[in-house]
């Protein structure tokens, strides 16, 4: 007979009860909801403590499982003595103790560390985490510039379609220079782990695309290609860039993403030049020239290649956008858009540009912001590193009267964007249209930081001011009129209306609409029209603002032959109307505006201030009163505050009417909408 050794008895324990089985098992369930935790965290930019405090529940877990599969790991359950629960409790406590030792010093970093939206450099950066800098062009010819610039867009794009990836929007970036010296700073400043750096040759029928991965800390390089090409051959460098990175990293890519990382979307080099051209203009911003002319390129695109479906996918998003600003709302415009959207769902239904496009298109043209929320929310779940997703989530939200969602989303933009003026301009919108104009202004403030000579950062200053009847404050950003149209314009109106400035706005505007040519916006022309009209009204000038007036009407009703589904047009159209005296036209006009724009708060102050001209005063004062509690969703201007009703001369047929005064002294409260502004 074998003696039994203690070891061999403790083994034979082990496996009477189980223990190594168990523990086996432990392990690989641990390792298997960490692997998915990570992917879920990567995707949904889930602060990197959590799966550290994970971890450690884990290991003290595993401590918990042995204690109890070694009292229940026989066969028959036993009883569990005082001193059995003793050992347990000890083990329980140790465990807590160490996990709340963790999770206590994780959330006082975060908790002492400011917003990752307004100091990226605080925020935990995942090793998953990428910013792609401007590439070096080293093309002879400058004109090529465009060519760089729209690769490192497209590298850029494919690298955000990895969900698993954390990827700064371009924006953010485009301030540093190519091959940077300080590249810890720079990696700190927009929370990376890692950059990526690039130059891009063009000669002739050859090109040189030089690509780096580095990691910050440290600068140690991780990988770099050089790919020579032809323009015949050029085609995946990006998803092969792309992909190479995502291996680098660590980045799981499923089956959809692959494809979509990897797709070849045009052979054609020329499709592929005019489509990298409209990329380029299109990361300017969206301007009325800059979106014009990128659309022409990506019309040049589809014409060179009719398969091109990205390109069709980018047309119907800019057509989409200039018809929601009423930049061109014919139907023409809205044909194009559709048509272009329905060629790209024919060619690639499910590739996340056409997705992108239909919901753009939903929002911005079928104004059905609840049917777009949906579409924004299921592509922001496969695409969560696109920042115009995100910006449509918050759009979306907003038309559905769910501002505090909608802040708390343009949040996240900024984790993707932390150093893009142009989201922080949009979360002033946001913040002055809810009314919160502190949290506005220093929205603005950082903005201007970042862009100090971006004029309409200034202008939206110059709006707040105004809201808040801060003249003093307001005249030092109105100082200089506009010299060409633009919307701008009618700030500089309001502004000199509510300082009663008549006959020098009078003789500016006059100026200004005898030198803008054919190629002016019709919608422009015919807003400063009525303002000039408005303005000699005030001026006592009666003859002239009928003559104006007449001007005006002249311009808006072809105008609306073409587009018949403007509602700002019609909107147009009753002022003019009012203004010629035709009380019965103007609010027939304005009755079918307010169909095709039901109930929002713009339509409704439009209304009440065609009230007062008409001199239904009691009607108006009511309206005027809802209005002044209510959120707005008005775009570029502020809603309708108590100081707007104190300066602005429109309301001075009320000024005597006690119901009015009570107005200025105690207006409504503003309906609380639990918006994360106030934390700004």
């Amino acid at each position: 007979m074998t003696e039994e050794t203690p070891a061999s008895g403790t083994w034979a324990a082990l496996r009477e009860r189980k223990l190594v089985q168990w523990a086996l098992a432990y392990i690989a369930a641990s390792f298997a909801l960490i692997e998915v935790l990570d992917v879920i965290a990567q995707r949904f930019g889930w602060p990197e403590q959590i799966e550290r405090l994970l971890i450690v529940a884990l290991a003290v877990g595993f401590f918990v499982m042995l204690v109890l599969a070694w009292y229940h790991g026989e066969k028959g359950a036993q009883k569990v003595t005082g001193r059995e629960l003793l050992v347990l409790a000890a083990v329980l406590a140790i465990g807590g103790g160490v996990l709340w030792h963790f999770g206590r010093s994780e959330s006082t970093d975060v908790a002492g560390s400011p917003s990752p939206a307004h100091d990226a450099s605080t925020a935990s950066v995942s090793d998953k985490s990428i910013a792609v800098l401007p590439f070096e062009n080293l093309s002879d010819d400058k004109a090529n510039a465009y060519f760089a610039d729209g690769m490192q867009d497209e590298i850029l794009t494919r690298l955000s379609k990895i969900g698993t990836l954390r990827v700064i929007s371009r924006t953010s970036t485009l301030q540093f220079a190519s091959h940077p010296e300080n590249l810890t700073e720079i990696a700190k400043k927009l929370g990376v782990a890692t950059i990526l750096e690039g130059s891009v040759q063009k000669s002739g029928n050859k090109v040189r695309i030089n690509v780096q991965l580095i990691r910050a800390h440290g600068d140690e390089h991780l990988w770099a290609e050089t790919y020579d090409r032809t323009l015949d051959d050029v085609f995946g460098v990006q998803g092969e860039v792309a992909g190479a990175i995502a291996d680098k990293l660590g980045a799981t890519l499923s089956g959809d993403a692959r494809k979509e990382v990897a797709q070849i979307t045009t052979r054609n080099p020329v499709a592929l030049d005019a489509y990298l051209r409209g990329v380029a203009l299109n990361r300017q911003g969206f301007t009325d020239t800059t979106a014009i002319a990128a659309s022409k390129a990506f019309q040049e695109a589809v014409k060179a290649d009719p398969d091109f479906a990205q390109a069709w996918a980018a047309i119907a998003d800019i057509d989409s956008r200039l018809v929601s600003l009423n930049i061109d709302a014919s139907p023409e415009r809205r044909a194009a858009a559709l048509q272009a959207l329905e060629t790209a769902e024919r060619l690639q239904p499910d590739a996340l540009d056409t997705l992108a496009a239909r919901a753009a298109y939903v929002r911005d043209v079928e104004h059905n912001d609840a049917d777009a929320l949906k579409r924004f929310a299921d592509l922001h779940v496969r695409w969560p590193n696109d920042i115009r997703t995100v910006l449509g989530l918050s759009s979306s939200l907003q038309g559905l009267d769910r501002y505090a969602e909608a802040d708390a989303v343009v949040e996240q933009a900024l984790r993707l964007d932390p150093l893009n003026p142009r989201v922080y301009k949009y979360l002033a919108i946001l913040q002055t249209n809810e009314r919160h104009f502190d949290a506005a202004l220093a929205s603005l403030d950082r903005a201007r930081a970042l862009a100090p000579d971006d004029e309409e950062l200034r202008q939206l200053q110059g709006d707040v001011y105004l809201a808040q009847g801060d003249l003093d404050r307001a005249a030092k950003v109105f100082d200089k009129l506009p010299a060409t149209m633009s919307d701008q314009v009618h700030q500089y109106v309001v502004f000199a209306r509510m300082q009663r400035r008549y006959p020098p706005t009078i003789a500016w505007l006059q100026g200004l609409l005898a030198r803008t040519g054919a190629d002016a916006f019709p919608v422009d022309v015919i807003q400063a029209t009525l303002e000039l009209a408005e303005l000699q009204a005030l001026n006592g000038d009666r003859a002239a603002a009928a003559d104006t007036y007449r001007q005006a009407l002249a311009a808006i009703e072809p105008q609306l032959e073409r587009e018949p589904d403007n509602g700002w047009l019609v909107v147009d159209q009753s002022a003019a109307k009012a203004g010629l005296g035709d009380d019965k036209a103007a609010m027939t006009a304005l009755d079918r505006a307010l169909a095709m724009h039901p109930a929002t708060p713009m339509a409704l102050e439009v209304r009440a201030r065609l009230l007062v001209r008409l001199g239904h005063k009691d009607e108006a004062i009511a309206r005027l009163r809802s209005l002044l509690g209510e959120p707005y969703d008005a775009g570029l201007f502020w809603p309708i505050t108590p100081a707007t009703l104190r300066l602005d001369p429109e309301f001075d047929p009320l000024r005597d009417d006690p119901a009015f005064q009570k107005l200025l002294k105690d207006p409504p409260a503003a309906k609380a909408v639990g918006s994360a502004a106030d934390a700004h």
